[in-house]
C-alpha cells in the first residue's frame, strides 16, 4: 500500500549552488509546507530564502527559512549537499578525505536532533559518503539514500532521445554502479515502449551501432566534466534529480530510480552503497530491484563496486 505524507518538513544542509538550486526547485514545485536551510554562512542562507519566499506569491505558501542542526527534528527528509569540490590536480581520494571529514562533523550534528526522517546525501563521492553515513547514524540502509546516478541515467536517457529522435519520456533506460568512470549503461534493461533499442531502431529506420554505444556510454560518463568545463559547476540538473527524489518520498510514489544505498548480497554485492534501480518511497528504499543482468553487466558492477570499495578501503587506511 502506497503511503502519503502531507505537510511535509524539509531540511537542506548548505546553501551552495547546489543546495540553494534544490531548495528554488523544490519551492517553483512546492513540494513541502516547510523548508529550512542550514549553512555555516548563515547570511548566505538567509539570503537564498529571501529570495526565494520573494516569488512565492506566484508559487504557494510555503515555510522558507535559514536555521540550524536544531531545525532538523521532525524533519521528513534531510538532505545533504554541502561539500568541498574537486580542484584540478587532485585524485578522487584527496576529495573522499576532505569531504569525509566534513561530512562526518555534519552526521554528528544532525543526529544530535535526528528523531527521524530520511537522509539523501547528495556531496561527493556520493557513494563513499553514503556507505559512511549509513555506518555513521546507524539507521537501517532503507533511511540513509545517495542520489547515485539518478543524473547520470537522466543524461543517458536525454543522449538516447536525441539519437533516436524520440520523447525522452519514452526512453527508459539506466546507469548502474558507481557515480563516477566506473559506471555503466545497463543496456538489457534500456527499451523504449517495450522494445528494445535494437529493435526500435530497426521499426524506426535508425542506424544504431555498437560505436554508438559506446559513445553514448562516454558522453553519459563525462557529461558533468563538460558542464564544468564551460560554466564551472554543476548544479540544474542535480537539483533537479533531487527534488524528484525528494517527491517520490514526501508523496510515497514508490518511484524507480538508480539510488545509491548499502547492498546486502544484492547482484551478489555486499557492504558498499550501490546504485541500481531502486524503488523509493514514503519509507525511503522500500525495494532494491535485481535485474536480469547480462553476464558482462553484472562483471563491470561487480568491478564498478570494488572501485567504490578501494578507495573505503584506503580511508580506512590513513
Amino acid at each position: 500500500m502506497i503511503k502519503k505524507k502531507h505537510g511535509s518538513k524539509v531540511a537542506i544542509i548548505g546553501a551552495g549552488a547546489v543546495g540553494a538550486t534544490t531548495a528554488f526547485a523544490m519551492a517553483i514545485q512546492q513540494l513541502c509546507t516547510e523548508l529550512v536551510l542550514i549553512d555555516v554562512n548563515k547570511d548566505k542562507a538567509t539570503g537564498e530564502c529571501l529570495d526565494i519566499s520573494h516569488g512565492l506569491p506566484f508559487l504557494g505558501q510555503m515555510d522558507i527559512y535559514a536555521g540550524d542542526y536544531s531545525d532538523v527534528k521532525d524533519c521528513d527528509l534531510i538532505i545533504i549537499t554541502a561539500g568541498i569540490p574537486r580542484k584540478p590536480g587532485e585524485t578522487r581520494l584527496d576529495l573522499a578525505k576532505k569531504n569525509v571529514a566534513l561530512a562526518k562533523n555534519i552526521t554528528a550534528s544532525i543526529m544530535e536532533h535526528y528523531n527521524g526522517g530520511i537522509i539523501l546525501v547528495v556531496s561527493n563521492p556520493v557513494d563513499v559518503l553514503t556507505y559512511m553515513i549509513t555506518k555513521w547514524t546507524g539507521l537501517p540502509r532503507n533511511r540513509v539514500i545517495g542520489s547515485g546516478t539518478v543524473l547520470d541515467s537522466a543524461r543517458f536517457r536525454t543522449l538516447l532521445s536525441q539519437k533516436l529522435e524520440i520523447d525522452v519520456r519514452n526512453v527508459h533506460g539506466y546507469i548502474i554502479g558507481e557515480h563516477g568512470d566506473s559506471q555503466l549503461p545497463a543496456w538489457s534493461a534500456t527499451n523504449i515502449a517495450g522494445l528494445s533499442i535494437d529493435d526500435y531502431a530497426k521499426t524506426s529506420g535508425i542506424s544504431f551501432t555498437q560505436a554508438d554505444r559506446i559513445e553514448i556510454a562516454e558522453k553519459t560518463r563525462y557529461a558533468g566534466a563538460e558542464v564544468i568545463k564551460m560554466k564551472g559547476a554543476t548544479f540544474n540538473g542535480i537539483a533537479i534529480s533531487i527534488c524528484t527524489i525528494a517527491k517520490s518520498i514526501l508523496k510515497g510514489e514508490n518511484t524507480i530510480r538508480t539510488v545509491g544505498c548499502v547492498l546486502n548480497g544484492e547482484y551478489g554485492i555486499y557492504d558498499v552503497a550501490t546504485n541500481v534501480p531502486t524503488v523509493i518511497g514514503a519509507d525511503g528504499i522500500e525495494r532494491v530491484l535485481e535485474l536480469e543482468l547480462e553476464p558482462q553487466e553484472l562483471r563491470f558492477l561487480h568491478s564498478s563496486s570494488e572501485q567504490v570499495k578501494k578507495i573505503l578501503a584506503e580511508l580506512k587506511e590513513e
